[in-house]
């Protein structure tokens, strides 16, 4: 039961993640049936281009947990092939081919990298306070390099598995990044300004090195938004109308309603977006 707030009193610090503040900025109606409803909304089937990418992240993370002798580039395709989530697939053949091009991704990725370099942390869970939000969030890899004078800098590692091609804005602007390496910085002590997006359809990594001032700009884009969220999740516990509830929690309705796995409970979005079928994202993957 949530402690009551008496009149004066400063507003209790909000949890959140990256992803849930995202969540309500693309729209707050697919928040509410996120985060809020109960029982939860039911979603639609799982897509395949997820299921690639939770593949290929789990294999990285995996070559990294091996012994140093085992990282080698047919381990990295060989933790892709026994861990690979077939769900979402039109059929097994194009589960089976899709496999096989993930499995090439993995191969020339780790290819790249030097397995004596140990990381800090792989799927490693962050977390840090500020003035209004307790954030947490899980890096997929945090790098301990040296800067220029040989002090110990801290980069956050991102990959990225679709094949929309990036560029450096998109790490430049992206808030989860950014408090990532907010919390990484706090809880290693160490400075962590350096966020970079890792691509593998492309072998590209686009990087973005933040000063103290474009870190605190997304903290304060990260509290704004949180404080929106923290009203309409008190709202939504002190009881709405159904009449309410859409003034509250508005639908965003676009094109990427398409996408949405709450799409088929959504007037608004389904009248917005064409429909999907589960594997229609590796096209676009």
């Amino acid at each position: 039961m949530e402690q009551p707030t008496l009149a004066g009193m400063p507003r209790r610090l909000y949890p959140c993640t990256p992803t849930r503040l995202s969540s309500w900025l693309d729209c707050p109606r697919r928040y509410r049936m996120t985060y809020l409803d109960r029982p939860p909304a039911p979603k639609g089937p799982p897509w395949a281009h997820n299921s690639l990418g939770a593949s290929v992240h789990n294999a990285l993370a995996g070559w990294w947990r091996l012994p140093l002798a085992g990282r080698t580039v047919t381990a990295g395709g060989d933790l892709l092939d026994s861990g690979w989530i077939d769900q979402g697939y039109a059929s097994d053949a194009q589960s089976a081919q899709c496999r096989q091009g993930a499995r090439r991704m993995v191969e020339r990725y780790t290819a790249t990298l030097d397995p004596a370099t140990e990381p800090l942390g792989v799927e490693r869970t962050v977390g840090a306070r500020t003035g209004q939000i307790v954030l947490s969030g899980r890096i997929d890899r945090l790098d301990e390099r040296r800067g220029q004078g040989g002090d110990r800098e801290l980069a956050v590692v991102d990959y990225k598995t679709g094949r929309r091609p990036l560029t450096q804005d998109d790490a430049r602007t992206s808030l989860p990044l950014a408090l990532y390496a907010l919390a990484a910085g706090r809880m290693f002590h160490a400075v962590c300004r350096r966020v970079e997006l890792h691509h593998l359809p492309t072998a590209s990594t686009l990087r973005w090195e933040h000063s103290d001032e474009g870190i605190a700009r997304q903290v304060g884009r990260a509290e704004d938004i949180a404080a929106e969220c923290a009203d309409a999740d008190e709202r939504f516990r002190g009881g709405l109308a159904a009449a309410e509830v859409d003034g509250v929690f508005p639908p965003r309705p676009g094109p990427a309603c398409g996408w949405c796995d709450y799409r088929q409970l959504c007037p608004e979005g389904e009248a917005a977006s064409a429909p999907r079928q589960p594997w229609d994202g590796l096209a676009e993957h």
